[in-house]
Parts: structure tokens; sequence; C-alpha cells
């Protein structure tokens, strides 16, 4: 292993032993749970990094979603015109693209993402794989059998797991609820992958293969990571087998299932819309009164913003990943602003600085891993409120470990990049370069 692959070892051990700190260093220590994450993450990472079947699968589902992103953007264009199209393109009667625009050539793939993941669900496509990776998940991780069939649903779903465990929530013990709430804020739905893909796949052409694996490796991470912090002292309703996935909404055909689906990937985008407009008008005010306060004390020229201040404090996480040297001062500044940003902006500009090459390649793949999830103030107030608002009788409970899943979350995206630091080693052919 290189110096970098080793560093990126060490971050796996420091991150772990974070968490524990966090957590207040609660004894005893969930020992099965902790060998059995960290086995399963770094056995799917070297299946991931390391075999050349799961290379070409990821090959598989990267044009998968191209296909898919390319097939959303007629319906846009239809809608739209030269709005919906990204910049160097043109429509049939030669409008010329007026640039790139986040709300018309992004949003519409959320939409019709969740469009077939509605109609996927009505087919009944989703359950097998649900029950596959929940049954899995159950027996490596020591979990129970509801936070496995969680964990399972987040890899296709956002906050709207809820409804598919609502019947768990009432009497799901407080680690489990932190299990719940972390692998939510660290892994990515289907619906919103489509908008990193666009921000990366003109500098990452497999970044979609990638980041369906960093969903998929968060899961066992924000396991370890919460029950580091809160280690299970109870015995959970559903400790001897995975749940049943409760059904949502049957609909009379596959149209009204798309509708549906569609009329969902409406409000996630709207909700996308509406978090961005709220909290970049925040930090907005925010980066006023600290340039104004930083001309006091600072003599450079870049004026002291919010992202500054997070960018320095995470440049000893960026240093952990493994990354090159001359990028930590930049990676620290996407990882801290993702905290409150969300992770839709650090995307975008890590999508710009790779095409400048700020980056190397394998700065670019861990950040790619690290930044993946909802792991944002944002999304910790959604997370929190959608699982509240079906189980109203354990809010207090919720909000009481939101900030500590945030965390949680937080440092199981940032072991994904350890994972994929500690497997890279220049692999021709892996970022599609």
């Amino acid at each position: 292993m290189t110096y970098l692959n080793l560093v990126s070892l060490l971050g796996w051990v420091v991150l772990c032993g974070l968490a524990w700190l966090i957590g207040g260093v609660k004894r005893p220590l969930p020992w099965r749970t902790v060998l059995g994450s960290t086995a399963l993450t770094f056995g799917l990472g070297a299946v991931v990094f390391l075999v050349p079947f799961s290379r070409r699968l990821l090959l598989v589902l990267n044009e998968i979603i191209l296909v898919g992103l390319g097939s959303s953007a007629k319906g846009a264009v239809f809608l739209l015109g030269p709005l919906a199209l990204s910049p160097g393109q043109s429509t049939a009667g030669g409008e010329p693209s007026i640039g790139f625009v986040l709300a018309a050539q992004v949003l519409p793939a959320v939409i019709f993402f969740a469009a077939l993941m509605g109609v996927f669900h009505h087919l009944g496509l989703i359950e097998p794989v649900v029950r596959f990776f929940g049954r899995i998940f159950h027996r490596t991780l020591e979990l129970s059998g509801a936070e496995a069939l969680t964990g399972s649903v987040h890899m296709f779903f956002g906050v709207e797991t809820a409804a598919a465990v609502r019947p768990y929530l009432g009497t799901m013990t407080r680690s489990e609820l932190l299990v719940v709430l972390a692998s939510n804020l660290s892994t990515v739905a289907s619906t919103t992958l489509a908008v990193y893909v666009i921000f990366l796949r003109d500098v990452f052409p497999q970044i979609a293969g990638h980041l369906v694996s960093a969903s998929l490796l968060s899961i066992p991470c924000s396991v370890l990571a919460a029950k580091l912090m809160l280690p299970e002292t109870g015995v959970p309703e559903t400790r001897g087998a995975v749940p049943e996935m409760a059904r949502a909404e049957k609909h009379g055909s596959v149209m009204g299932a798309l509708a549906a689906g569609a009329w969902d990937g409406l409000k996630v985008a709207a909700g996308i819309t509406t978090i961005l407009i709220a909290i970049l008008g925040l930090v907005g005010v925010i980066d006023v009164i600290l340039a104004s306060a930083g001309r006091l004390v600072l003599t450079d020229a870049e004026p002291l913003s919010l992202a500054r201040l997070l960018g320095w404090g995470f440049m000893p996480l960026a240093w952990l990943l493994g990354i090159e040297q001359g990028d930590f001062a930049l990676a620290g500044r996407l990882l801290g602003q993702r905290l409150v940003l969300t992770e839709v902006v650090s995307y975008q500009e890590l999508g710009v600085l790779a095409a400048e090459n700020r980056f190397s390649p394998r700065t670019l793949l861990v950040l790619s891993y690290a930044l993946c999830g909802f792991a944002h103030v944002g999304g910790m107030g959604i997370a929190v409120g959608g699982f509240g608002a079906l189980a109203p009788e354990r809010l207090d409970d919720l909000a009481g470990l939101g900030l500590r899943a945030l965390a949680a979350a937080t440092l199981a995206t940032l072991l994904t990049g350890c994972v994929a630091g500690v497997f890279y080693h220049g692999q021709s052919g892996l970022l599609g370069l």
C-alpha cells in the first residue's frame, strides 16, 4: 500500500474513535456491530474496486442512469426550451442553451426518477431487493429487523422511507431511532442521485455507478458511527427477524403509479428549491457580517465567510481521507460547506473545480464518496420532521437525537471516503477518464 492508502486506513480508525468520543465514550462497546460493519464495508469496497465483474456492473449501472437522464431531458426541453439544455447544446430549431440553470436542467431529472421509482415500486421490483439487503444487514451488523429494513430502504428512497417503517417507529429504542436517522442522512435517494450525476458526468464519466456504491457503503458506515455513539442497551421488538416493508398506497395501473411518483418527485424538487433559497440566503447574510468582521483581523484578499471557517475546521478531516496534500484546503471547504449549504452546492462546486483541473483523480474519487449523503442541517430538519410526523409520540426523542444523527451521518460519509481512499491506487478506467 502507498502512503496515501495507509493514511485513509488510519482515517478509518480515527473517525471511529471520534464517533465513540462524541457519544460520550459509552460502554459496553458493541464489538459484534463494530467488527461486522467494518468487515462488510471493506468487503464491499474490495468487490467494488478490485473485482473486474463488479467494475463492469458499475459501468452498466452508470449507463442505465445516464440513459435515464437523457430521457428525462426530453420532457424538460419540450416545456422549457433552451433553458433545459446543457451549455453547448441547441434545440432542434437551432436555439442555443443560455448556460447552466439548475432549476431547469437538474430538477426535472428528480421528477422523472421519482416517477420511475413509483412504477418500480408498483410492479413489486423494489421489495425483493430491500428484503435481500435487509437480511444481510440484520445478520452481519447485529441490527434489529426494523433497523435493517430501514437501512435497506434508504438505498432507494429518502425521508419517504418513514412510511415503509411507520408501524415500528412507535416502539423503537433510542439506539434504533439514531440508526434510522443516521442512515437516512448518510445515504442519497435515487431521486436526487441524478442531481450529482449531472454536475460531475463531464469530468467523472463513471460517477453514477460510484454514487450507487457510495450510498450502499454508507449503510454499514452509518450503523457503525451510530452504535459507537449510542450502543443498544434495550431489547428491540423486532430483534428476531426483518419485518415486512409497509406497502405504499396501491395504484390501479402503471400510469397511476407513474403519476403519483411524478407528484412525489415534484415535492422533492420543491423541497430542494426551498431549502437552497432559504439556506443560501441566510448564509449570504452571515457572510456579509463575517466579511465585515474579517476586515478587522485578516490581511489577505479573500473575505472571511462561513464556508471558509468550516473549511478550516474540516481540513484535518480532509487529510484523514488520504487525499493529495495540495488539495487539503479546497477539499476541507467542500466538506465543511456541505454541513450548511447542502451537498448539492458542494457537488456543483466539485464539478467546476474538477473541470478546471484543480483536483487530482484520487481526490475527485474520494470526495465524490465523502460528499454523498444528506448530512447537513437542512437534511436533519427534514428527517426529524418527516419521521416525527408519522410517529408524533416519538417527536421529542427524534428531535433530541437530531444533532447526534447529523454527526453520525457526517462521519459515515467520511468513512466511505476512507474506504475509497484505501482501495484506490490509480486503477486505469475507474473514473472513466
